[in-house]
């Protein structure tokens, strides 16, 4: 046996020289790929590369482990599950360039893009919130009670992130059907795994979440097929997650503009040879199972694949651009049709109790809708939302979580994958923070990218004047309205709650559904008993007035309401927003028609908040309508105080008699 093969021990044992010689092919192909993709960045034919080259056994080894229709992870340097899952050359290279006939209309690079059709879920370049999308996946399995996994990669430096201690931990807690395979390749990017860590090997780190843990050579392709293979079946058998650490070596930079000058050369010549084609390919070879004939010939197609698909992509015109389309698709399709009340039977609820009922007539009617959050389950949440729900819809579908709002967020995208709904609680919208990145750059992105929607409702209990202080009373849903791809709904009335609840919860796309906790128990009103909708980017007419319009939301309007029948003397026209994105211009401008003179009033803070967006949107628009200078009435630039008498100086209801004399004076 040569010095090289003494290296690596193959284990042919169960696998048929037919299953053999395919791994050997679906290795090579990538190898191939890759090799063309550095002749072509030399050539400056193509802009960027990731290269996965002396890693391949891991993804090939992994992915044909797995059945067709099972969801994998990818990051980087896994173009081997691209290619055994059989995605037509062509079309990757087509992506790769930027081209329309990619799979995601060139608006993603490189390996950012999933295709359900091949059962793949694209990452983003935040790298750890692809974990937790593999726990959503594995729930909706478990659920469905499927003998099925997920499988999401990542890389020993994304290993480092919070979103990788979160995933392990719910999919542990949990008992979810995920595999979690770490490609330990020694650096991430220019960062030595001995900056990175300081266990022996990443697969120990199982142990704390109470999982299985195992370290294998990720350069051995039979030892990666047999070892997931195994794992797969524990994961089905014992409904438990498992973390597989393969050991391997980036021979290549973490791009190729970076190089290679911070790694040992020393490194390089012990790592190629383990070279993982090299060592299968003369495997096969001393047994028997390869031909020189064979492998040319394996090679020869592999290559006419190529550059039949070359051609294709280069043959393929640029991108033209189509603002049309581009706006089309930061939605998924499917508005929710306006549901009326099958009767007209009403009863007076408080604003919680209205959104209670919303959520528990559409756990009847879908049951494929899932709650999620901290103590909503026998605890019935902070605010006792879901009071009473784990007895009537059980705890599969109430689910208590830990600590861990981005886990969360990204499991109720995997679980829309998979065709579910779901409902996130944030116990209070300040702690939105923690799970900011799932939302910001995965649910409300995804559909844009790749044509995958996140049928995800987070409810934001938000909102001051509980002297709750500045961690627990934030008004927040700016934040939000700058983000493309996501709904904002803010409703204020209890009726409006249940209504727009419901439509969010129909509606295919994120929402952030926001509820000032102050309105919980000291707003009632009458709603109707049945199940409804209320279309979300419409804004609801108060009442009517001749002399100012107060065009705000929330809390606002009660302070406005309040406001104007303590002022009889002013005729104040009301309007409530209701949704902040979309934002019901219509209306607006029909409010601004209708007195000339307008006051902008939120209880966010002044600065960034959603009354500047609407006030360049007036003076832009309805000039020719405007009497009078836009006012806009905010809370301070500060973050909110708990001492009442600080926070009432502190919020924009102290200050709407000073700015509403000011616009009557102009």
């Amino acid at each position: 046996m040569s010095a090289q093969l003494a290296r690596m021990q193959f284990d042919k044992s169960g696998l048929d020289n037919y299953k053999l010689i395919e791994l050997y092919s679906e290795l090579v192909r990538p190898r191939m790929i890759e090799e063309k993709m550095l002749v072509l960045l030399r050539q400056g034919r193509i802009s960027k590369w990731f290269s996965g080259i002396g890693q391949e056994a891991i993804s090939i080894g992994a992915t044909m482990a797995l059945d067709s229709d099972e969801y994998v992870m990818p990051l980087h340097r896994n173009l081997g599950v691209f290619t055994a899952r059989k995605m037509p050359f062509d079309k990757l290279f087509m992506q790769w360039q930027g081209k329309k006939e990619g799979f995601s209309k060139g608006r993603e690079r490189s390996f950012h893009f999933g295709a359900n059709e091949y059962h793949i879920c694209g990452m983003i370049s935040h790298l750890g919130p692809q974990l937790a999308i593999a726990d959503g996946i594995a729930l909706a399995h478990k659920l469905r009670k499927e003998n099925k996994v997920s499988v999401a990669f990542s890389g020993d430096g994304g290993t480092s992130e919070g979103d990788f201690h979160e995933a392990l931990n719910v999919a542990a807690v949990w008992g979810l059907p995920v595999i979690f395979i770490i490609e330990n390749n020694g650096y991430g990017l220019s960062t030595p795994v001995n900056e990175q860590f300081v266990c022996n090997q990443l697969a120990d780190r199982a142990i704390g979440y109470g999982m299985k843990g195992i370290t294998i050579d990720g350069n051995n392709i039979l030892e990666v097929y047999k070892t997931i293979k195994e794992a797969r079946e524990y994961c089905i058998t014992e409904q438990k997650p498992i973390l597989v650490e393969c050991m391997t070596f980036r021979m290549r930079g973490h791009e190729e503009a970076s190089g290679v000058k911070y790694v040992p050369k020393e490194l390089f010549e012990e790592w190629g040879k383990k070279d993982p084609v090299a060592n299968y390919e003369a495997y096969l070879l001393q047994q028997g199972i390869l031909t020189e004939a064979i492998i040319q010939e394996i090679r020869d197609r592999i290559q006419q694949d190529i550059e039949a698909g070359l051609a294709t992509g280069f043959a393929a015109g640029a991108v033209v651009a189509d603002t049309a389309e581009e706006m089309a698709d930061v939605y998924a399709p499917g508005a929710v049709t306006t549901t009326a009340p099958s009767t007209s039977a009403k009863s007076e609820k408080k604003f919680i109790q209205a959104i209670s009922d919303g959520l528990r007539q559409c756990m009847e009617k879908h049951d494929n809708f899932v709650l999620m959050g901290q103590d909503i389950a026998e605890y019935g949440g902070a605010f006792k939302v879901t009071d009473g729900f784990v007895a009537q819809f059980g705890k599969e579908r109430v689910r208590n979580t830990p600590l861990c709002e981005s886990a969360i967020v990204g499991t109720a995208l995997g679980l829309s994958i998979k065709g579910y709904k779901s409902m996130m609680e944030m116990q209070f919208a300040d702690f939105v923070t923690v799970g900011f990145n799932q939302i910001i750059n995965n649910l409300a992105k995804i559909h844009y990218r790749w044509g995958q929607n996140a049928d995800v409702v987070v409810r934001m209990p938000t909102g001051g004047g509980v002297g709750a202080g500045p961690f627990h009373s934030q008004s927040n849903e700016a934040w939000f309205t700058h983000t493309p791809g996501l709904k904002v709904v803010y409703p204020s009335t209890p009726e409006d709650a249940k209504g727009l609840l419901i439509a969010a919860i129909e509606d295919p796309n994120p929402v952030m559904f926001f509820e000032h906790k102050a309105l919980y128990r000291s707003i009632s009103g009458m709603v109707p008993d049945d199940y409804y909708t209320i279309e979300i980017g419409k804004a609801r007419h108060v009442q009517a007035g001749e002399d100012i319009s107060i065009i705000t939301y929330g809390s606002g309007v009660h302070w406005a309401t309040d406001y104007a029948a303590q002022h009889p003397d002013v005729s104040i026209d009301i309007l409530d927003l209701r949704s902040l994105l979309p934002i019901d211009y219509d209306a607006v401008r029909a409010a601004v028609q209708r007195t000339g003179k307008v006051l902008l009033l939120h209880e966010d803070t002044m600065f960034g908040g959603i009354g500047g967006e609407l006030a360049a949107w007036i003076s832009e628009n309805c000039f020719e309508l405007l009497d009078a200078p836009i006012v806009r009435c905010a809370s301070l630039d500060t973050p909110v105080p708990f001492a009442i008498e600080l926070e009432q100086n502190f919020l924009a209801k102290g200050r709407l008699h000073e700015s509403v004399q000011k616009l009557m004076a102009y």
